[in-house]
Parts: C-alpha cells; structure tokens; sequence
C-alpha cells in the first residue's frame, strides 16, 4: 500500500512539473503584444531618423558640387556623369559675384546615374564660396521630389572653419518635411557639425574627400493612424565618403518620447563598418532588424 502510494505522490509531482514547464514554454512562445507594437513602433523611428538623415545629408553634396565658383564642384549629383538638372545662375547684386542664386530644376523629372528619380527645383543661395569661413548656404525646395517622396523644409550650412587643414561646416535642417504619396510623412530638425577628415590636401580631387559627422536631430513620424516622436543622438561619429551615396559608418541612438508603456524605448542605428552599401541595422531590446536606406 505504501508502494503504490508513493508512486501515486511521484506521478502528481510529475505531472505538475510537466503542467508547469508546458505553461512556461507557452508564456516564452507568446509574444507580448504590447511589447510588439512598442518594438515595430522603435523600428519606424530608426527607419525615419535614417531616412531624413540621409536625404538631408545629401543636399549637402549636392551644395557643394555645383561648381568651384560656389563651392568645390564634382560632388553629389555633379559627382555622376548623368547629373540632370538645368542650372540657372543668378547675382543678386551685380557685378559682385555674391550673394549668387542657384536653381537646379529637374523639370518634370529625370533618373540620375545613382538610380533616383528627381523633379522638381532645389534653391540654393550663396553669401560667398562656401569654402571660405563664414560663408553660409540657404537652401529651400519647390515641389521637389526623389522617386515619390516630397521634400520639404530648409537647409542652412555654414563654414566654421578654424584649422585650415579640417574644414568644418555647421548644419540645420529646419522643418524639414518627408511627404509620401499616402500622406504619411517624416518631420525632421537637425543640428549637426561636419567636420572634414581626409581629403582636404587634395582640393582638386573632391571624391576622396570624407566627413565626419556629430550632432543630435529630433523628429515625428506619422504612419497611418500612428504618430512618433523622437529624439536621435549620434554616439560614434557618421562617416561619409564623398565617393558614396550613403553614410558607411557610426552609429546613432534614438529615443521615442510617447510610448504607451510608459518607458522610453530606446533604438541603435548601425551604419556599418566602413563598406559603400546601402543597409543599416536598426537594434532594439537587443534585438536586429536591416534597414535599406533610400
């Protein structure tokens, strides 16, 4: 009798043990569905914050590329043989050379040699060549697009430069606006410093320039019914080539201000190790997701 109730107390244990390591299995294999929606919401910031960042980013290339009357020429869509913009040159106060207008209109569109569709018109204006400390570039949209993205908003950048030899430019992006076609968009502002690193002993070779960049941004993001806002710090420093499209290196943090858990998640974006491509890792909560960046 005492065997048996034994082996009646050793099938209750192991059967509750058993109970008891299905229902944890199932509470690991479930996934918290307040949880998903904060780390898909993160996702999009880090998503947004590296859009804007590059767009604006190269705004910057294209300011400097127009020619070596304004700037160093050769870089951005003028870095490409198929730049296909009409350029309309205008002084503001003849016959000194500055303050100058420039117009790059792309018309009803055209496909640059890097693949992206543009129209629309860019507006820069120049108080002097943007080589030279002090000078500054206010730059401004009119119903301009890249492939079905409208931008909006202004660029202003200026050249704080105090050692010869590391050119350095002061940047901001003030209201600056990403519309798609279904109405979700991107708001973003920035303040960032550019700091050249390579490249400055060479001027008549832009495409080996590379820059380095710090700063912080913050921004808004609307995705149908959902509304973002965030704050993105850069930790390393954002290495770009002039020679490449994308920014190759460093690494941003991103902070969202409206969760509904009451936390404020918080996001890495990884630019990579230095290689030209166009991916990026946005990580959350430890966990990656690849980005492609536009």
């Amino acid at each position: 009798m005492k065997t048996k109730n034994v082996l009646q107390l050793m099938a209750f244990f192991a059967l509750a043990i058993t109970l008891n390591l299905v229902a944890c299995q199932k509470e690991q294999q479930t996934p918290d569905p307040a949880e998903e929606k904060e780390a898909m919401a993160s996702r999009m910031v880090g998503e947004s914050d590296s859009e804007a960042e590059i767009i604006y980013d190269g705004i910057f290339d294209d300011a400097m590329g127009v020619n070596e009357e304004v700037a160093m020429g050769g870089t951005g869509i003028f870095g490409r043989l198929t730049a296909c913009p009409t350029v309309t040159v205008t002084r503001n106060n003849p016959p000194a050379p500055f303050p100058v207008r420039v117009v790059l209109d792309f018309g009803a569109g055209c496909v640059g040699r890097d693949g992206t569709f543009r129209k629309g018109k860019i507006i820069h204006v120049y108080t002097n060549r943007l080589l030279l400390p002090g000078a500054v570039v206010e730059t401004t949209f009119d119903n301009y697009y890249q492939d079905s993205i409208k931008i909006e908003g202004a660029y202003r950048i200026k050249n704080t430069t105090e050692i010869p030899t590391r050119p350095r430019y002061q940047t901001n992006v003030i209201n600056g606006k990403l519309i798609r076609p279904n109405g979700n968009f991107t708001l973003w502002n920035g303040e960032k410093v550019r700091t050249q690193i390579e490249g400055a002993l060479t001027p008549a070779a832009p495409m080996d320039d590379v820059f380095s960049t710090t700063g912080a941004a913050r921004g808004q993001v609307r995705r149908d019914t959902t509304t973002i806002f965030w704050n993105s710090t850069i930790v390393e420093p954002l290495i770009k080539k002039m020679n490449c499209r994308w920014i190759v290196k460093g690494t941003v943090r991103t902070v969202r201000e409206n969760t509904t858990s009451g936390e404020r998640w918080q996001g890495v974006i990884n630019y990579g190790n230095g290689e030209c491509d166009n991916r990026a890792v946005v990580v959350i909560n430890g966990v990656t997701y690849v980005i492609t960046l536009p």
